[in-house]
């Protein structure tokens, strides 16, 4: 998909950085249906070298009561570019924060079709961050813009769950709030179960938010718009509860984004400026206290503009889905099997993890010790039957072992494997073809 846009100008101090006319911009490659590959942890491969600098982690600095001034600054160009100078997702001038054509739950589906029309149009999230087992959860969404994910969120998690939307930029808070009634009288909710905060998703101590307050956090396409990364994900830490997960789709480089493009104002706005290098999160997970990152979906974004290519130079950018667990630092796991038992709202007779395991209800799939601990100390333990390796089960569909090959975390990958996959398969089953390998 390509968009052919009118491209605004926009200024600093008086200086247009950029005036894109014509067709042209920025599309995305649909990433693969998670395919059935072993996880295996990443971090330590990656080591903790001192690549975290500048934009990307203002690593061992004291913020204080005010940020850098170079945060300052792009802090007030994001403010103004989602809240004034764009007023719909047409007026996008790149697609790397619309989201890719993927299958979505019917569940789902009529979740988002419940959703105001204003509050639809001014979505501007690069994937679709709405987890499985969600009743009764509490969430919290980081740069919930214009509420729409909260709000399909809201009827997900019924009167009994809770969602909670920050944003930093008070136009779109303000569009969120005006219409907590309309959707709680379109869901029959007697009480809210939706809120709406105006603060900065790097400082939500200073918005109110206490430590180990929430099931799950989502973010869709926002994390790359702060500067300092690993704040963020030390208050992602610290909000979660233990078994919680932050699940987020964001937009990643494929190397340190040099200079010109981190100060890039239209780039940081439309989601590339602010690009965390993929390798990095795995990095900041292990440094803050997370379990290896997850990788679920990717999406390639390529360039069609001839005045973004130059800027951009060599560097590539993926859309990707990640899943970050919290989990007490208890005895090291053992490798399991395991048997889903099926039910999950939208997902009863197949969970698709992550691009590394598919459990279809009634089969024994044998899983690392990472997943394995994730499995029993999360809010999926309920919906799983998790033993150790060689105790009788009971007779189920199929049985599955985990396999030794390598093991894909780079969504670059991912996305490109989607691309080879698609050119083997039928155009009938393009979508879900994964050859023999149809589960773990």
């Amino acid at each position: 998909m390509t968009l052919g846009l009118a491209r605004p100008e926009v200024r600093r101090g008086g200086t247009a950085l950029g005036r894109w006319a014509g067709s042209g911009g920025i599309s995305r490659t649909p990433g693969r249906d998670p395919a059935c590959l072993p996880w295996g942890g990443a971090s330590g491969a990656l080591g903790l070298g001192s690549r975290l600098r500048g934009a990307q982690v203002l690593e061992s600095r004291d913020r204080g009561d005010m940020a850098a001034p170079r945060d300052a600054e792009i802090w007030k160009d994001v403010q103004t570019y989602y809240g004034q100078v764009l007023k719909k997702a047409a007026d996008l001038q790149t697609n790397a924060c619309v989201t890719s054509t993927r299958p979505v739950p019917k569940h789902i589906q009529e979740a988002l079709q419940n959703v105001h029309e204003e509050v639809a149009l001014r979505y501007y999230g690069c994937g679709l961050v709405i987890p499985e087992c969600l009743e009764n959860c509490w969430i919290l969404d980081l740069g919930s813009g214009s509420g729409r994910d909260c709000y399909a969120l809201s009827q997900l998690v019924g009167e009994k769950g809770h969602v909670t939307g920050i944003d930093m930029t008070e136009g779109q808070v303000e569009v969120a709030k005006k219409y907590i009634g309309y959707h709680m009288e379109k869901y029959g909710f007697q009480v809210p179960n939706v809120t709406f905060i105006h603060g900065y998703i790097e400082k939500l101590g200073e918005a109110g938010i206490k430590n180990e307050s929430y099931d799950i956090i989502i973010s869709n396409c926002v994390i790359n718009l702060v500067p300092d990364k690993q704040e963020v994900l030390k208050e992602v830490y610290r909000v979660l509860k233990h078994g919680g997960e932050l699940y987020f789709s964001d937009v990643y480089a494929s190397l340190e984004l040099p200079e010109e493009i981190r100060t890039h104002k239209v780039l940081w706005g439309e989601c590339l400026g602010g690009a965390l290098y993929w390798k990095d999160l795995a990095i900041l997970a292990q440094k803050i206290g997370f379990c290896p990152p997850r990788l679920v979906t990717a999406s390639l974004i390529t360039v069609q503009n001839k005045e973004v290519e130059r800027v951009i130079g060599n560097c590539r950018f993926v859309s990707a889905t990640f899943r970050l667990f919290k989990l007490l630092k208890t005895e090291p796991a053992k490798r399991c099997q395991v048997i889903y038992n099926g039910g999950i709202t939208g997902h009863k007779k197949e969970l698709i993890f992550d691009a590394n395991f598919t459990f279809k209800e009634g089969e024994i799939v044998e899983v690392d010790e990472e997943t394995a601990a994730i499995l029993k100390n999360s809010r999926f333990a309920q919906d799983f039957l998790i033993t150790p390796i060689g105790e009788k089960l009971p007779t189920c569909g199929g049985c599955s072992a985990l396999e030794s090959k390598d093991v894909i975390t780079d969504p670059f990958k991912l996305a490109e494997e989607s691309d080879n996959m698609k050119s083997r398969c039928p155009p009938d089953v393009a979508s879900g073809c994964c050859g023999t390998k149809k589960s773990c």
